[in-house]
């Protein structure tokens, strides 16, 4: 018994000296911060919410130490009854630290839910509420500044079309989506009064919405009918504004039947892969680095309140590790577009070309930036209307 009493004796001495060489700090560190994504869509859609699950994954092969869960379809249709606290509270029960919801439909539920958790950290994607004071000091807001991605789509749209007519498929309407159909109009205006020297007339930019970020049959109107109503009447080239990827697959096939049309897909920056013929580029969101910059201040507990509109690497618009924004030029762009293309972005880049500076009008007439003056940031994000030159609604009806 004493020889037992011994050996228990030592073993506890061993654990007491094991508890004072690594604190019980260090043991928890190492454990795993977890981060959860909210995602509105699908996963795996080769648009919005695939690009942040990748986003997601690129944090936990990028920093050690790192875990990520997710849902994903959290929107009033795929998933009616639950409301986003109750997922919140779902991954707060499985560990999460930090929390992402990757759309602005998310605002009000992802407030509520941040101060139910003030210990949890969150992130907002394409939201306002700390611009409004609205935001508890754990919620900060994150978007990527695809305005330029879309004057890339536009500008690339002009530079093909034969016809002068280009269509744009969008979302539902609200500020985000008028801003970034506003910025494709630009970007076409550019190269077909600056570049092609043509006249304003001859161009038509159409927009038409679908009233989701991406179709949900019996809810939204049929992305395929709408691409299809832009190539049987005389729209060569159609630039999505919507995760899907109907409007290139309807591209090719019009293509196959001797017609020659174009199309520019969203968000995936792979969305060109098979689409040869007719895809001439793709405008994508990379989250990943703005997710880890988050990520390192909660784990550092250097968190702070934040609204971020991330840009464009200009050094390398297409660099995964530093850029929010890109665009990939797709294989039906022409050479010298392509050359064109380069050209303008290394503009907007130093800025020799700047499309919101005035004067540009909204529909109506009213004014949006005035004559040698610049919109702001606040003026473009919380744009009212489509710009005058624009066909199609600056509101829902």
């Amino acid at each position: 018994m004493r020889v037992k009493r011994r050996w228990v004796a030592v073993a506890l001495g061993f654990l007491v000296s094991i508890a004072v060489m690594f604190p019980t700090h260090l043991i928890a560190a190492a454990k795993p911060f977890v981060f959860g994504l909210l995602l509105v869509g699908p996963h795996n859609d080769d648009g919005l919410s695939q690009a942040h699950y990748e986003g997601g994954k690129y944090v936990v092969e990028t920093l050690p130490g790192t875990k990520m869960i997710f849902i994903d379809r959290v929107n009033a249709t795929d998933r009616p009854k639950v409301t986003i606290p109750q997922f919140v509270d779902d991954m707060v029960e499985k560990g999460a630290k930090l929390i992402i919801a990757n759309s602005v439909d998310m605002q009000d539920g992802i407030r509520e839910a941040a101060l139910m958790h003030p210990r949890i950290k969150f992130i907002q994607i394409s939201g306002d509420d700390v611009l409004t004071g609205k935001a508890p000091k754990n919620l900060s807001n994150l978007m990527g500044r695809m305005e330029y991605g879309k004057m890339m789509a536009g500008f690339a749209a002009a530079m093909t079309t034969q016809t002068g007519n280009i269509g744009y498929i969008g979302p539902l309407i609200n500020e985000q989506s008028r801003r970034l159909a506003s910025s494709c109009y630009l970007g076409a205006r550019y190269a077909w009064t600056n570049l092609l020297k043509k006249d304003l007339k001859d161009l038509k930019f159409q927009v038409k919405w679908i009233g989701f970020w991406f179709n949900i049959p019996g809810v939204t109107a049929d992305p395929t009918e709408v691409s299809n109503y832009f190539f049987n009447n005389g729209y060569d080239v159609v630039i999505s504004g919507i995760t899907p990827s109907e409007t290139p697959v309807l591209a090719k096939q019009e293509n196959q039947e001797d017609k020659t049309v174009w199309a520019i897909p969203y968000d995936n920056a792979g969305a060109c892969e098979g689409m040869s013929d007719i895809c001439l580029g793709v405008p994508f969101y990379n989250w990943g680095p703005g997710y880890i910059d988050f990520i390192k201040a909660a784990k550092s507990g250097k968190w702070k309140r934040k609204w971020i509109w991330r840009g464009p690497d200009w050094k390398d618009i297409n660099n995964s590790d530093t850029t929010a924004v890109g665009f990939v030029a797709g294989p039906a762009l022409s050479e010298s577009a392509t050359v064109q293309l380069d050209k303008f972005i290394s503009d907007l880049a130093t800025g020799k070309v700047n499309l919101f500076k005035g004067p540009l009008n909204y529909q109506d007439g009213k004014p949006f930036v005035n004559a040698r003056q610049t919109a702001s940031d606040k003026q473009i994000w919380y744009m009212e209307q489509l710009l005058q030159g624009m066909n199609g609604d600056s509101s829902a009806k």
